[in-house]
């Protein structure tokens, strides 16, 4: 699949994998794919990343990714749910990280500067990979860019897709800036 990729979207995987490695995470995820697009400047995606979640509002994007971290990867709706049954997730993780240490759920490795060979892709993030290929099939576009990446971001649910939402940026919001970006001189 990645020979289909652009040059746009292979440089999003490869930030991808530079993100999990700086953050010592097991796996590339979802949000690593997320944090490398929000990188980029000079493509379809990042402009219309730029109309809707402007450069100063990344940092907000960035701190709700690590909140997610923080409670497992569990999204606000998981953790609402679990409330509704008596859980209180924002007390399991306070007292998870008071015997462990801070970020004790974020799923880092142990040794994370010990690692040989490539970080696999998460389920996750295959899914997000696998929607970008069945998005740029269905628009007929012979390439899998970036574009396709940013708008399978915002269908997969979860803790991105909620993130974004939270951001504006939607399927329906993204492919109207899209389109407007296709169009601009």
């Amino acid at each position: 699949m990645f020979e289909r990729f652009t040059q746009a979207a292979r440089a999003v995987v490869k930030g991808a994998f530079e993100y999990a490695e700086r953050t010592g995470a097991a796996a590339v995820a979802e949000e690593h794919l997320l944090l490398a697009l929000l990188d980029r400047e000079d493509t379809r995606a990042a402009a219309a990343l730029r109309e809707l979640c402007p450069p100063e509002r990344r940092p907000a994007v960035a701190a709700a990714l690590d909140d997610a971290r923080r409670r497992a990867g569990l999204s606000r709706a998981d953790a609402e749910a679990l409330e509704g049954l008596g859980i209180d997730v924002g007390a399991i993780v306070a007292r998870v990280e008071e015997a462990h240490g801070p970020g004790a759920l974020a799923g880092k490795r142990k040794g994370a500067g010990r690692w040989s060979g490539r970080r696999p892709f998460s389920r996750e993030a295959k899914t997000v990979l696998e929607k970008s290929l069945r998005i740029a099939l269905a628009r007929k576009d012979r390439e899998i860019g970036d574009e396709h990446m940013l708008l399978a971001l915002t269908t997969t649910g979860g803790v991105v897709a909620e993130v974004l939402a939270d951001h504006g940026v939607t399927y329906t919001s993204a492919e109207a800036a899209l389109s407007a970006a296709a169009v601009a001189p």
